[in-house]
């Protein structure tokens, strides 16, 4: 389940992921990346994982078509979870991408906000 929280940052797209990532939960994503770099702006992340199971098969394609889509619109991503995987998927995520990815445990959630300058 991805649940989008507010933010005063206009270029910031933050969300609380748990559970199932579904086609679903992706494609609420995917419109308020384009309403950014419409005008103009790279797009900033800002995902906390908790209790975070596994992407549905569908989500996990849906989030591949979107992250190949715009991987040049994208600024900062910041991940913060609790698990190796994340943590290794977030490396990897830097790898394809010319955009900073950085991964903060749940504990570090303040120096995660500063960062991504929250």
């Amino acid at each position: 389940m991805i649940q989008l929280q507010e933010t005063k940052k206009e270029i910031l797209i933050t969300a609380e992921m748990s559970g199932k990532i579904t086609k679903k939960g992706i494609e609420k994503i995917h419109p308020l990346i384009h309403h950014i770099i419409d005008k103009g702006n790279k797009v900033d992340f800002y995902f906390e994982l908790e209790n975070l199971r596994r992407y549905k098969l569908e989500g996990l394609w849906e989030g591949l078509k979107v992250d190949t889509a715009h991987l040049s619109d994208y600024g900062k991503t910041e991940f913060e979870g609790n698990k190796k995987w994340q943590e290794w998927a977030a490396k990897a995520m830097d790898l394809f991408t010319d955009s900073e990815v950085k991964f903060f445990d749940l504990q570090e959630k303040q120096k995660a906000k500063e960062w991504i300058g929250q």
